[in-house]
């Protein structure tokens, strides 16, 4: 068990020099984001220029990436973002080449050779990043095939709902797949382990290191594949114990009604500096670990200082690197609480809509949840909708009906009296056995003058006139002025704004790139996750509103609240509204609380729902 004991030598010496890696480490780091930032700011201009719209959302994001065009701009991205980590790794073996007495001057001399030598090792890295694509290309593919043969005979949530044996045997297969690319991957990265070592100090050309270094590992590679794989599981291990550490913290954190606010807040803001300081150090000693296991099996004896790094000024970079430590937490902790004040609200002011009615309570977009949602208090009861083989609107989230009932039958394809045959509320308990696909204007009755409806434009690539037939159906139910429109599919909502221009119809997004305040509607409806104070801000500047789903959970429900979004999309509007209640009694401080102990991962719903997607 050497190879265990020598990866544990490398993380002791790495320790020793943590001072050293850390400084070098966030240093690098914060330069490299000066550095990406305006240059992906560049790249996302570029990608929306591309396009018609002023932002890319969910599918146009996957065909842009799928695009030629796209696929060379993901990797500009992904090659700066490799240019910034492995220059810092570069530095760090550089400090082990050239270590000086003293270790500021260290930190001064590795970083001043390696750029000398910066246009070099982007040739480098654009190299190693085209080798491993080509390495992974073919097993990308075998997935993607894999998937395509057994995941798409029904829809995707029937598969992720019940885990049916086909999913059970995609996911097995895509992981044996998964297995082999790591171990093709281990077994090419530790042939090429000293290509960087030998363009650093050896000057070789970045085209003929790999094959050198090659050369020079044989006889070696199973040793260092088990250095590295031992390296990766105690990497791993100290993240989760940190991660662990923190989540203790933050359960034992006391908030309640009878909580000391102020303490809470200060212990909040305690611990997350905290996990900040210990993640980056964490990163700094096993990237410096990982330097100095590479550096023992490139062997020989450590050269003597170039002459041109001996006549550079004697800069302290490594104490200006450590105050840059501190400047950057000191500044984090300063926004925190700057968008944390600026944000909450003493009063509130959002709009409850429940997701496909009060979906956590009754069985998804049936009369019965539909009800439901409207006793619990929703402002907005939110539906999906498509058309049926006979043209009919009808009330329905999937493309068939595999989720909700187990029968394999595909909603375009049949007509309504089919369709309503099926049973589609057994499966949230036998009670609701009774219940049935709903037509679009029976819902509409339905909620009339007791709640508004919003409206969800369902597209699988088989609707005739989904948006003028439902047009059609709400001018008939008298209820232009208590509905909205929204559909994941942007053609979907400037068509529904050409057919009636001065209805509500909004943007649907999980990913988002670009304007997307820009996009025309009245609304956004986004992921919860990637709403953030700078993008409400925009939408509100556009005068528009922003809806984010799907929250179920009360303290991410409370900082949504408290950022100012118009619009909860939730399963538990009941809930949503105990929420508000509770908020009402609650002043800034303490809902401060409540939104960063959410940051940092406390969930207050245990319970678990079938589908939360839009």
């Amino acid at each position: 068990m050497k190879f265990v004991l020598d990866v544990l030598q490398a993380y002791r010496g790495a320790k020793h020099r943590w001072r050293l890696f850390l400084s070098v480490h966030v240093s690098l780091r914060l330069l490299a984001f000066a550095l990406i930032a305006p240059l992906l700011g560049v790249l996302v201009n570029l990608a929306v220029s591309f396009s018609s719209q002023p932002a890319l959302t969910d599918q146009d994001i996957a065909l842009f990436i799928l695009s030629p065009i796209g696929f060379v701009l993901s990797l500009v991205v992904l090659s700066i973002v490799l240019v910034a980590e492995v220059t810092g790794f570069a530095v760090m073996a550089a400090s082990l080449r050239y270590e000086q007495s003293n270790r500021w001057q260290t930190a001064r001399v590795a970083l001043l050779a390696v750029v000398q030598k910066l246009y070099t090792l982007a040739v480098f890295i654009g190299l190693l990043l085209l080798r491993i694509l080509l390495l992974a290309a073919p097993f990308v593919a075998v997935s993607w095939l894999i998937a395509w043969g057994l995941l798409t005979e029904y829809d995707i949530n029937y598969y992720l709902t019940y885990h049916p044996p086909a999913f059970k045997l995609a996911v097995a297969l895509i992981g044996v797949v998964g297995l082999a690319l790591a171990l093709v991957l281990l077994q090419r990265l530790s042939a090429w382990a000293l290509a960087l070592h030998l363009v650093l100090f050896e000057d070789q050309s970045p085209q003929g290191s790999f094959g050198l270094s090659a050369e020079r590992m044989k006889g070696h590679h199973l040793k260092l594949q088990l250095e590295l794989v031992v390296w990766l599981a105690l990497r791993t291990a100290l993240a989760a114990g940190l991660a662990f550490v923190a989540g203790i913290v933050i359960a034992w954190m006391p908030v309640g009604a009878d909580a000391n606010m102020l303490r809470v807040l200060l212990l909040s803001l305690l611990v997350l500096l905290l996990w900040v300081i210990g993640d980056a150090v964490l990163s700094a000693i096993a990237l410096g670990a990982l330097a100095l296991i590479l550096d023992r099996h490139f062997g020989g004896a450590h050269p003597p200082l170039p002459d041109y790094l001996q006549k550079q000024p004697r800069l302290r970079i490594g104490l200006y690197g450590a105050a840059g430590v501190a400047i950057v937490l000191a500044g984090f902790s300063m926004w925190l609480g700057q968008s944390l004040f600026d944000a909450a609200k003493a009063e509130d002011n959002v709009e409850i809509i429940a997701h496909r009615g009060a979906a956590g309570s009754k069985p998804e977009n049936t009369t019965a949840a539909i009800e439901e949602a409207i006793v619990q208090g929703a402002d907005w009861v939110e539906i999906d909708v498509q058309e049926s083989a006979d043209g009919r609107i009808v009330v329905m989230h999937d493309a068939d009906l595999m989720k909700l009932a187990k029968v394999n039958l595909q909603i375009h394809a049949a007509p309504l009296d089919q369709l309503q045959q099926v049973d589609i509320g057994s499966w949230y308990d036998p009670a609701y056995g009774d219940q049935r696909i709903p037509l679009l204007s029976d819902v509409l009755a339905q909620v009339s003058g007791r709640a508004k409806l919003l409206i969800e434009f369902k597209h699988y690539g088989f609707d005739v006139d989904l948006e003028g037939r439902t047009v059609e159906l709400v001018e008939a139910a008298d209820m232009v002025d208590d509905i909205a429109l929204m559909s994941l599919k942007y053609e979907s909502v400037q068509k529904a704004k050409s057919l009636r221009p001065d209805w509500r119809a909004g943007i649907l997004a999980a990913t988002k790139v670009g304007n997307l305040a820009g996009l025309d509607g009245d609304f956004a409806a986004v992921r919860a996750e990637i709403a953030t104070p700078s993008l409400l801000s925009s939408v509100h500047a556009a005068g528009k509103e922003l809806y984010v789903w799907t929250v179920n959970d009360p303290l991410q429900m409370s900082k949504m609240i408290s950022m100012g979004v118009d619009g909860l999309i939730t399963d538990e509007p009941g809930l949503a509204r105990d929420v508000l209640r509770v908020r009402a009694e609650l002043n800034t401080p303490e809902r401060m609380v409540l939104w960063l102990v959410e940051e940092l991962g406390l969930d207050l719903n245990p319970k678990e729902y079938r589908d939360v997607s839009p």
